[in-house]
């Protein structure tokens, strides 16, 4: 909730850098609750594999604690980490590529430019996927949770599956997820989605 006394993933970003400046360690973990779905994303889709992803995950949340003091305007959080990690990524698949091409002695630069000319759009998608992460976490419980039994799960969980996880009715469900969906779009349109 917004008014809590502990800092969490609902307060605003320049609340939670403030309170990361002032060294409170929940403040930092709140934080990276908050956007680390984001952040990882932005490495899988790099094409990075999962055993180095955690890696430059890493190298990026280090970075932005050692750099967070620096940050000119606190509620641009989410922009720098999108930088920082366009950057790591980028690093990376430069030194990858550089490997590559010790290894095989051949250099494939229009596939790197091709992936570099992508990045706009790429940055974008992942800019709505974090709007959509935050307005699912400030759903009612009830309503987050059916959300992501419904449309996170993979395989799909049956309806019947789902009204015995949240203990409802079967013929219940329907009613419910459009209502569920409907705060949902409230909390999208107030983002500006």
């Amino acid at each position: 909730m917004p008014g809590t006394s502990h800092p969490d993933a609902s307060w605003s970003d320049r609340r939670l850098v403030t309170a990361c400046l002032r060294g409170k360690d929940r403040a930092w973990e709140a934080l990276v609750d908050k956007y680390k779905n984001l952040i990882y994303s932005i490495v899988l889709e790099y094409g990075i594999p999962s055993d180095e992803a955690a890696d430059v995950f890493q190298s990026v949340w280090l970075d932005a604690y050692n750099g967070l003091e620096n940050l000119r305007k606190k509620s641009s959080i989410k922009s720098w980490l999108i930088s920082l990690t366009l950057h790591k990524c980028y690093h990376w698949k430069q030194s990858e590529h550089r490997r590559h091409q010790r290894e095989s002695g051949r250099v494939d630069a229009d596939e790197l430019a091709r992936q570099l000319e992508s990045a706009p759009d790429f940055v974008e998608e992942l800019e709505r996927n974090q709007v959509v992460r935050e307005a699912v976490r400030e759903l009612p419980d009830r309503c987050r949770e059916l959300i992501r039994l419904l449309f996170f799960s993979l395989p799909p969980i049956p309806y019947k599956e789902v009204g015995e996880r949240l203990g409802l009715a079967t013929g219940s469900i329907g009613f419910i997820r459009g209502r569920c969906l409907q705060k949902l779009r409230r909390g999208l349109i107030k983002r500006g989605f």
